[in-house]
């Protein structure tokens, strides 16, 4: 690849993922503390993210893939969400703000995929040429964490200057993507129907009971999840943790020297010992999370995030190509959109509903709340997930021993 093309890449994949870590981890501190939203309003909020993620296989089905490029298309949503980034620094009220961030996320998550579509089509070996260019994207939300741990602006109120970091990266990225190598749309002139979109052809995949018990407790283990990306940032916060966004940045550094680490784990374990000890994590991390604090207890808290490598390589990475293994040829995009589509959108948008009203319940003053109940909610139901996945899924088999396999960088929630 073009040295000059290898460098816009890496740049438009930092400027990606900076521009959401750079405001959605502290979003709930924010809402909490300068709008005064309830825990049940700072999970709608963070629930327009399933809703992004619903509704972004039809802005590429429909529009992307068959009318325009996509560095076009990449760069119109960017410069549009730029002006919706620095609008929400202007909004007072939670009331006010829920639409505009609804519309960013419907605008932001197809962008996503377009990355990836524009970096795939200069790539001539996309499995070994992808991930140099992915890992600047967790680079970049790594960076924008230790940014805002540095500046303090968890502690001294100003989270408001997330939204315009992040707006003035956008607008750098809506430039950028116009001088971005042509990526035309591949199905012009086709006919795609809306079970093309959403990916049904590959529902199948369903007919393999272990495939099914998989797919269910995907769907299951994101309501648990959603605690975590919706309270996560508030909680540390809450309970005095200094710099809180830089240190869960730790998380996204586990997740790749995990991420290193899985062809290893996949020799020693098959695909049933993977997805469970992936969910066995998430229910030690809420543990963690539940009586850890930032005092004598503070090492445990560390551990909780630093499980972030092994909650989702182990389980979503792994069930990604545990998917991509059994859809053969003729269903992997269809099966991988399908099953995005179920976690992201679904299951975290159920999840996202559920735990605002619990995170409320919980709630013991106007700055406080019993945390220790609150995680070990999420700790419990990820629990009966495990349980159940243990006794239903039967499928053995090692990936380890398919030829071919190639473990790429995941794309966007890993960020999370």
């Amino acid at each position: 690849m073009n040295i000059g093309i290898r460098v816009k890449l890496s740049t438009m994949m930092f400027l990606e993922f900076f521009i959401w870590g750079a405001w959605f981890v502290t979003m709930g501190t924010y809402l909490t503390v300068t709008l005064k939203a309830t825990g049940t309003q700072n999970a709608g909020a963070y629930a327009t993210q399933s809703l992004g993620a619903i509704i972004a296989p039809f802005v590429i089905g429909l529009i992307a893939d068959k009318y325009f490029s996509a560095q076009r298309i990449l760069g119109v949503l960017h410069l549009l969400g730029a002006a919706s980034l620095y609008y929400a620094t202007t909004i007072a009220d939670f009331d006010k703000f829920y639409p505009n961030i609804l519309f960013y996320m419907i605008i932001y998550m197809p962008t996503l995929a377009l990355v990836n579509s524009v970096s795939f089509k200069q790539m001539q070996n996309p499995s070994k040429e992808f991930p140099l260019i992915r890992v600047f994207g967790t680079a970049g939300w790594i960076i924008a964490g230790i940014v805002i741990g540095l500046l303090g602006w968890e502690k001294s109120g100003t989270l408001v200057l997330t939204f315009k970091m992040a707006s003035i990266a956008s607008l750098i990225l809506g430039l950028l993507s116009f001088t971005l190598p042509d990526t035309p749309p591949v199905k012009r002139g086709q006919k795609t129907t809306f079970g093309d979109i959403i990916g049904l052809d590959s529902i199948s995949l369903l007919k393999n009971r272990s495939y099914l018990i998989f797919f269910l407790a995907s769907v299951a283990i994101c309501v648990p999840l959603a605690f975590y990306y919706n309270f996560t940032n508030p909680f540390l916060n809450e309970v005095g943790v200094k710099a809180a966004a830089g240190v869960q940045a730790m998380g996204q550094v586990s997740e790749l020297a995990f991420m290193a680490a899985m062809p290893l784990f996949f020799v020693r374990f098959g695909v049933k010992k993977m997805l469970a000890i992936g969910m066995l994590a998430w229910v030690l991390r809420y543990i963690f999370f539940a009586y850890g604090d930032a005092g004598s207890s503070y090492w445990m808290l560390i551990a909780g995030i630093v499980m972030h490598g092994i909650c989702y390589d182990f389980f979503f990475v792994t069930g990604q190509i545990y998917t991509d293994n059994l859809a053969g040829e003729r269903f992997k995009s269809a099966a991988q959109g399908f099953i995005t589509l179920a976690t992201y959108g679904v299951g975290m948008l159920i999840g996202s509903y559920i735990s605002g009203p619990i995170v409320d319940h919980w709630k013991v003053s106007d700055t406080s709340h019993n945390w220790q109940t609150i995680w070990l909610i999420p700790a419990g139901i990820a629990a009966v997930v495990l349980i159940l996945f243990l006794a239903l899924f039967k499928d053995k088999t090692s990936m380890a021993t398919k030829p071919g396999l190639d473990i790429q960088e995941p794309s966007a929630q890993t960020e999370i």
